[in-house]
Order: structure tokens, then C-alpha cells, then sequence
């Protein structure tokens, strides 16, 4: 049975709670270089002991200075200076390292699973959303990892640090940054709830606006052909506006969020300040205990600063982390799993398969029955969308029936190892899919094996390519642009026919094969074609009489079931449907 998949857009959106268990467990998975970490951290421990130690230092220079210079003192604090900054700089990169590895490994773990997840999850969601998982939410975790990450490390060690060293000082003055600091975050507290809700929201409609103009892009001559500039505009800038409006939401909060910061621990400087002068006129406090003590609290306010920052980085990745983490949850295609099984000179079969498409649940195929015996032709006519190309995706297992089998042998295929059974599958289809490359790239496209250019010129001359591919400015190395766009509908059908030739299949599924060839390259390829089906099995989908005619036997489609099966002559005099069918469809 089918493995139900559940959309992405229909799974439950983040709740705003940071979940660091599974946060944790994603890092995990891309197996961190932890030494990068930890050596980071030792030297950001060492770099913030240094900085501690210079107010410290400073306090007695200051309290010296109505005696002689202490010269020594003065080069130690500049040197700690120095030393603190340098290894600062490289506790940074290392820690900067380890959020850029964390991210690098993280996108191929994404980019390896989304090359083998299952078909029917790419039927649900659109190619620009789960580019924006690939490209926006993982920069969303990068910066988190390589650049806030880091800062908060070494801002945490600096203000724990500095308010130890505080209340060894004064614990008087200390306790008021105790009670201050509470304060602050209370009022930080919602500012940075409400900051992580809309950079979940902005994910979201960045997601959106991605897949929408991927696919208004990709499909730009429907554009043109449709005059759908002025409704594309529309759209695109509606959700551009949306973007505006959260991006103005997410500024007001940003802005907010520095400047109330800033204004909360002035206040608490003003107030230790005020109260230092209070304690110093007393007499009950050195001149360089209260400027070693501000020291302290400069050192203080950027780390809060930055902290606060964290919790807001970290609440805007906190969505992004959940749907990286639902997208790696999405089930893969079994590529390896199974044993090997040669397919030659075994029988194709399909044994009451039902199947319904997840999204919506309709049948498209019901209780369907075909049988393909070694080295011969069957064919599929019918009506379109009667089912044809969806028998021929589950002959390819894009899908899995809901009930029945397809066997080869006897044995369901569904136990066979995938990939050893696509490697022995040639399929040409309709829409002749073409990459972004040159010729060579696409006839060799999935092959590991390398091959000569006298076998690529071969293969073109059975597909009767060869002829407008000498004629191309680059040969074998001319780019074929994106889709395959610099070569005509008919030129990207023998690219994909002499790709067939060069796989050598034991199966060969053919869904319109020659559906955008003229009459002369359709006679040419029909002969080459003869030349491929012999001594294998072929299935044909056409609804041109003159590809069927000759099959050993054909299954007329219609609603997602076999009306009936024979040869052309059989048919003719035995399946009203099919007469009547022939009749419309070719003029007989």
C-alpha cells in the first residue's frame, strides 16, 4: 500500500517555542566537526579571562597615579589588550567555522534528500517552496550557528565573568545590575516573542512568493502566449507587498528592540554611576575601584546586548528548524533496498491495481489487468486521461497501488531493488524532458559509464538527431539552454529517443513518443524504433493508428480500467468502443 505523504504546507505550523532537543538532533545529524567548537570556546574562555583582568589592572594603576608611573602595570594591560583581541579573533573564526560546516553539511543532507524523495511529494508541493527550504530557512540556521551563536558564547563567558568578578568588588553595587537585569529582560521579553512570530511569518510567505515565481518564470511563454503580464504583475506584487508589510513589521520590532536595550542599561549605568559618586565623596570607595567597576559595566552592556539578540535570532530560526526538520522526516524513495532481478525475458504483468492520487483522493486507476510477454509490443490507447501515463509511472514505481501488483516475473517490483530496476527501463515521454546543458550531458545524463563520441553519433543517427546536431555551432557541446530551450519540441524528442538508444533498456515505455516529430523524422524514428523493440519488451502509449497498428497486443484505457485487449484486427471487430474510438481519432 501506498505510503501516505503529508503535504508541507498542511503540517502543523511552528508553535513559537524553541524546541532544543530537536534543534540539537539536527545538528547532529550533519556530524559537526566538534573540535572547532571546543577549541573555539577554550580560546573564548582564555580571550574573556583576559578582558576580565584588564579593569581589574586598571584599578590599581588608577590608584596609583599620585605616585610614579607604574610602567610595567601599564605594558601588562596593553598586552592583555592585545592578546585578549587576537585570540578573540580566533575563538570567533573557529566557532564561525563550526556554524559554516554545521550549514554546509545541513544543505547536502537537504539536497541528498530532496533528490530521493518520492514522486508523489513533489505532486504536493512546489519546486520554489522547497527551494526556500534548501536556500532561506538553512541561511536562517547559518546565521544563527556561524555568527550569533559564536557571539553569544563569548558574550555569555564576558557578562557571567564580569558580574562575578563584580560582586567580589562590591556586592552592594552588584546587587542593584541583579535586580536591574531582570527588569530589562522583562521588557526585552515581549518585544522578542513577537520579533520570532514574525520571522516565522516572513518564512512563510518568502516560501510562498518562491515557489509562485519559480513557476511563473518557468513557464514564461505561457505567460506571453496567455497576455498574462498584467495578472502576473498583480499577483507578484501582491505577495511582494505582503513581504513589504512583514518586512516593515519585523524593522519596527528590530528597531525597537536596540534601542530599548540600549535606553534599559543606560538607565542602569546612570543609576551605578550616580551611586559610585555617592559611595567615592563618602570616602567608602577608591577612584580606581568606581572606574574599574564601570569598566566592568561596559563590559557588560554589549554582552546583554548581544544575548538579546541571540533570543531573538534564535526565535526567528525556530521555525525554520521545523520545517528542515519535517522535510528530512518525508519518506525516500527504497533506491538500494532489495535484490538485483533481471528483467529480460521475464513477463510484465499488472494484477487488479487500484490507485488514487493522495491530494484529493479520486481513482484513477481501477482494477487494472495487463500482461507484457518477453520481446513483444503492447500498446495503450484510449482517451487522455484515461490513466495511460499513470500506468506507466507505476511501471517506473513513481508510485505504489493502493491495491494489486505490478510483477515482472511473478514477483512484484516493488521488492525488486529500484535502482537496478530503472537502470534496465528506457522511457521516452512526451514531453521530452531536456537539462540545462550541453548534448553530450543530456544523452549521458545518469550514466556512469563513459562513452565515446563515435557511440553518441551513433545513437543520434538511430534517433536521426545527428543531422541538426552537426549543424550546431559546438556539436556534442552545444548548450541546449534551460529545458532545453535553443532546441526545437521535435529536436528535444530524438535527444530524449537517442537517449533511450544509448541505455540499451530491456524494457522500453514509450508515451508519445514521436508526438512531435514531422511525417519524414516520425518515418525515420519509427524504423530506429523497430531496430530498439527488437529483442525487448515495449510498451507503447500513442494515439496515432500507424505507432499501435502493428502491436502484438493493445489495452484500450478508459476511466482507469481495461475496456478490452487484443490485437488492432480483434479489437476492430470485438470492442465497439475502440471502433468508434479509431473512427474519431483517425478519420478511418
Amino acid at each position: 500500500m501506498a505510503q501516505r505523504v503529508v503535504p508541507a504546507a498542511a503540517r502543523q505550523r511552528p508553535t513559537g517555542k524553541f524546541d532544543s532537543k530537536a534543534f540539537l538532533r539536527l545538528i547532529r545529524q550533519t556530524q559537526p566537526k566538534y573540535w572547532q567548537l571546543w577549541l573555539g570556546l577554550i580560546l573564548g574562555i582564555v580571550a574573556t579571562g583576559a578582558q576580565l583582568a584588564v579593569p581589574k589592572l586598571a584599578q590599581a594603576l588608577i590608584n596609583g597615579l599620585g605616585h610614579a608611573l607604574n610602567r610595567p602595570l601599564l605594558i601588562t594591560v596593553i598586552a592583555l589588550f592585545v592578546v585578549s583581541a587576537g585570540v578573540s579573533a580566533v575563538s570567533g573564526a573557529l566557532l564561525g567555522f563550526f556554524g559554516e560546516n554545521v550549514v554546509a553539511r545541513l544543505r547536502e543532507t537537504l539536497w541528498q534528500k530532496l533528490v530521493r524523495l518520492r514522486v508523489s511529494y513533489f505532486d504536493n508541493v512546489k519546486v520554489g517552496e522547497m527551494t526556500s527550504r534548501l536556500v532561506n530557512d538553512t541561511m536562517q540556521i547559518k546565521n544563527l550557528l556561524a555568527n550569533s551563536f559564536p557571539q553569544m558564547v563569548t558574550s555569555l563567558l564576558q557578562l557571567v565573568g564580569a558580574l562575578v568578578i563584580m560582586l567580589l568588588m562590591d556586592w552592594r553595587m552588584t546587587a542593584i545590575m541583579f535586580v536591574a537585569v531582570p527588569v530589562v529582560m522583562a521588557v526585552m521579553f515581549p518585544i522578542m516573542r513577537q520579533s520570532g512570530k514574525i520571522g516565522h511569518q516572513r518564512q512563510d510567505a518568502m516560501a510562498t512568493f518562491s515557489g509562485a515565481t519559480d513557476e511563473t518564470l518557468s513557464e514564461i511563454r505561457l505567460v506571453k502566449s496567455s497576455n498574462a503580464e498584467a495578472y502576473e504583475t498583480i499577483n507578484g506584487t501582491q505577495q511582494i507587498n505582503d513581504l513589504y508589510r512583514i518586512g516593515l513589521k519585523e524593522a519596527i520590532y528590530d528597531a525597537i528592540a536596540g534601542p530599548a536595550m540600549t535606553a534599559a542599561m543606560l538607565a542602569v549605568f546612570i543609576g551605578v554611576l550616580t551611586y559610585a559618586a555617592v559611595r567615592v565623596s563618602a570616602g567608602t570607595m577608591s577612584m580606581g575601584t568606581m572606574f574599574s567597576f564601570l569598566m566592568y559595566l561596559f563590559q557588560i552592556i554589549g554582552p546583554a546586548g548581544t544575548l538579546a539578540r541571540f533570543f531573538t535570532d534564535l526565535s526567528k530560526a525556530n521555525g525554520s528548524t521545523e520545517r528542515v526538520r519535517d522535510l528530512l522526516a518525508e519518506a525516500e524513495e527504497p533506491l538500494t533496498v532489495g535484490p538485483t532481478q533481471s528483467v529480460k525475458d521475464q513477463t510484465l504483468a499488472m494484477t487488479h491495481v487500484d490507485f488514487a492520487y493522495e491530494d484529493d483522493g479520486q481513482p484513477v486507476l481501477h482494477d487494472v489487468n495487463f500482461e507484457a510477454q518477453p520481446n513483444t509490443v503492447v500498446a495503450f490507447a484510449g482517451p487522455s486521461g484515461g490513466g495511460k501515463s499513470t500506468i506507466f509511472g507505476m511501471i517506473e514505481r513513481y508510485y505504489q497501488p493502493q491495491h494489486g501488483q505490478v510483477t515482472i516475473g511473478g514477483q512484484d517490483i516493488a521488492n525488486v531493488n529500484l535502482n537496478d530496476w530503472r537502470s534496465q527501463i528506457g522511457y521516452v515521454s512526451q514531453d521530452s524532458a531536456i537539462m540545462a546543458g550541453t548534448i553530450r550531458h543530456n544523452l549521458t545524463y545518469g550514466s556512469d559509464q563513459a562513452y565515446s563520441d563515435d557511440e553518441l553519433w551513433r545513437v543520434l543517427k538511430l534517433a536521426s538527431a545527428d543531422e541538426f546536431v552537426h549543424h550546431m555551432p559546438a556539436g556534442l557541446e552545444t548548450q541546449v539552454g534551460e529545458r532545453g530551450v535553443k532546441v526545437s519540441g521535435g529536436q528535444r524528442q530524438r535527444l530524449a529517443i537517442a537517449r533511450a538508444f544509448l541505455r540499451d533498456p530491456q524494457i522500453l515505455l514509450l508515451d508519445e513518443a514521436t508526438a512531435s516529430l514531422d511525417s519524414e523524422s516520425e518515418a525515420m524514428v519509427q524504423q530506429a524504433l523497430s531496430e530498439l523493440m527488437k529483442g525487448r519488451t515495449t510498451l507503447i502509449i500513442a494515439h496515432r493508428l500507424s505507432t499501435i497498428v502493428d502491436a502484438d497486443n493493445i489495452y484500450f484505457i478508459e476511466d482507469g480500467h481495461v475496456s478490452g485487449h487484443g490485437t488492432h484486427q480483434e479489437l476492430m471487430a470485438s470492442l465497439p468502443i475502440y471502433r468508434d474510438y479509431v473512427r474519431i481519432q483517425f478519420k478511418a
